[in-house]
């Protein structure tokens, strides 16, 4: 086995060219190979030439009997990818530790070298500096990089052996070897394809959302009867709570008033017209500098696409988190956001086509908690949140109409997130009381639920985690603890992490097998984005027919074979030029 480590131009592998490769094979011995230095100051190493290199580097790299151990070593497959090694077979030590402790710490390398072997790394950003004397790491002279990689390699060799041992002690190999490991691939070749924006569509959407911003901001400035910086916290504490006279609260020893979006929110259910205003200003701000500005930017120049990077070590549940740029959180039901997605488009002969788990985290519900009315509702097709809008409402299916199975839509997935009473009155925009009534209620309905919130609040109370379908272990922090916020927030996310961690486990289980079957077929067809319940194409229109029923047909059967759920899980199949049509 080697450890390997890549260090590169940029941290975003799409963009970055190889600098240096450090190796380690036995512990506290490590190597660095420098390949595209720009200075040595001290002038006394120089780059190595990586043509000469490059026969010995692929035969060692692709050697199936040595095994390629990295710390989110997905990075370092990209890096290879570009220079034509197939970086295989590879361990990745991110992933052990994340396995065996998810929800308990971070996951890289000197926090994990903290933690393991009390050793203090030398950092990134003392190796490269930061703010106006920040470098390239090709900028960085060679024998500092060589003493910060090596010792990258080192750590990641010596772990490696520790979570190796503990992984199979604790029983959570499977987790590893069957969904972790496997979507390394699957991801790296999704981030490495990316996805085609239409940026001219992007520069026109930009113009028309600053529009919109200007307009609303005369509106808020005519209601205060004043201009200020809306975006500045303090400013607008002030206008709303001092100048007119709003019903607020000051936070911390600042002194300052809030202006969150919790107090906005109070301050529009009350009907203050200034606060509904503000609420949409920041909506518009926030796509407008997140997405439509800072999208043109990552466009890859020779690709012409935006390659996402997907964390697989960033959540406690086991989902996954898409990051540079952040591509899951752009908003599904919003005008705005659609018009977002209207950018993302396909190559000529292909279409977008999105496969989406229909209420797969209610269906998980019904299972995991063997709520016996959710399975009947499933198994007869009976739309879910009409059939809740009829018992709590108390109104026959046939009557429910939009804004109550709105409603129902609400409180269906605010039990899944342990909302509360002051919550879903917040949500539903009616009085405490009547909210409680309706969770009583919805638990007198659905008489497993509040079984399966007691067990499994008990269960994570004695171990301090819970576990998903798949024996996956969340640790859930705070849940004994005697503040109360903090204990309730953890009860939630306890609640939350055994549904939400089976779902995530169950669409990775399902990239690893769709990526298997369109390299079996060699299609045209790629896997392109991962959406959290969503997983989006590029598939080429001759293949269409075919192929997209063949996939719904593994997204609805990824569990693993050992575990039979109680409820069919659907996948509902769109298509279109761009994602808004696809979805």
């Amino acid at each position: 086995m080697v450890s390997i480590d890549t260090e590169t131009s940029s941290l975003n592998a799409n963009f970055a060219d190889l600098v240096g490769i450090s190796l380690s094979v036995n512990e506290k011995e490590a190597f660095y190979l420098p390949l595209k230095h720009s200075l040595d100051t001290n002038n006394n190493f120089k780059n190595l030439d990586l043509q000469k290199v490059f026969p010995i580097l692929k035969k060692i790299l692709e050697d199936d009997s040595i095994i390629k151990i990295g710390h989110n070593i997905k990075y370092d497959k990209i890096i290879f990818s570009r220079i034509g090694i197939n970086l295989n077979p590879v361990d990745d030590t991110m992933l052990l530790s994340y396995v065996l402790d998810t929800g308990k710490f971070r996951h890289n390398l000197d926090d994990l070298a903290k933690i393991y072997f009390n050793y203090e790394t030398i950092k990134y950003k003392d190796v490269v500096g930061v703010g106006k004397k920040e470098k390239k790491f090709n900028e960085v002279d060679i024998k500092d990089a060589y003493i910060y990689a090596a010792e990258n390699a080192d750590i990641t060799l010596r772990l490696y052996k520790i979570l190796k041992k503990r992984i199979i002690s604790k029983k959570l190999l499977s987790v590893y070897e069957y969904i972790e490991k496997p979507l390394i691939n699957v991801l790296a070749e999704i981030e490495k394809k990316g996805i085609k924006v239409d940026v001219k569509k992007l520069k026109n959407l930009s113009l028309v959302f600053q529009k919109k911003l200007s307009k609303i901001e005369k509106e808020i400035f005519k209601l205060s009867s004043i201009e200020f910086n809306i975006a500045s916290p303090k400013q607008l504490g002030e206008i709303l709570f001092n100048k007119l006279g709003l019903e607020g609260k000051k936070k911390g020893k600042s002194g300052a008033y809030s202006t969150s979006v919790d107090v906005l929110e109070n301050l529009s259910y009350q009907g203050h017209k200034i606060a509904e205003f503000l609420l949409e200003w920041r909506q518009i701000s926030k796509l407008l500098n997140t997405y439509t500005y800072s999208l043109i930017n990552e466009v890859n120049k020779k690709t012409l696409r935006i390659h996402t990077s997907y964390s697989m070590a960033a959540t406690n549940t086991g989902r996954l988190s898409s990051t540079d740029p952040n591509l899951q959180n752009i908003p599904i039901r919003t005008d705005e956001g659609k018009k977002i997605r209207n950018a993302f488009i396909s190559d000529k002969g292909f279409k977008l086509i999105s496969l989406d788990y229909s209420q797969i985290e209610l269906r998980l519900l019904a299972h995991i908690g063997k709520v016996e009315d959710l399975k009947k509702a499933f198994d007869k097709n009976i739309d879910i949140h009409k059939k809740t809008a009829s018992q709590i409402f108390n109104v026959e299916l046939k009557d429910v109409n939009d804004d109550l199975r709105r409603k129902a839509k609400t409180i269906n997935y605010g039990i899944i997130y342990g909302i509360s009473a002051f919550g879903l009155a917040k949500q539903l925009n009616i009085q405490r009381t009547e909210a409680d009534l309706i969770i009583k209620e919805y638990f007198k309905n659905y008489k497993g639920i509040l079984n399966y919130i007691n067990e499994t609040t008990d269960f994570c109370k004695k171990n301090g985690f819970v576990k998903t379908l798949f024996g996956r272990e969340c640790y859930i922090e705070g849940i004994n603890n005697k503040n109360s916020s903090f204990r309730n927030f953890a009860i939630r996310a306890a609640i939350n992490a055994p549904i939400q961690g089976s779902a995530a486990d169950i669409i990775k289980k399902a990239m690893i097998n769709i990526y298997k079957f369109l390299k079996e077929k060699k299609t045209k067809s790629k896997m392109i984005l991962q959406v959290h319940d969503e997983l989006l194409f590029e598939m080429c229109e001759s293949e269409i027919n075919y192929l997209s029923m063949d996939i719904k047909k593994i997204m609805e059967n990824s569990s693993l074979p050992e575990i039979k759920l109680d409820i069919p899980l659907i996948v509902d199949i769109g298509q279109g030029s761009n994602w808004a049509e696809a979805h």
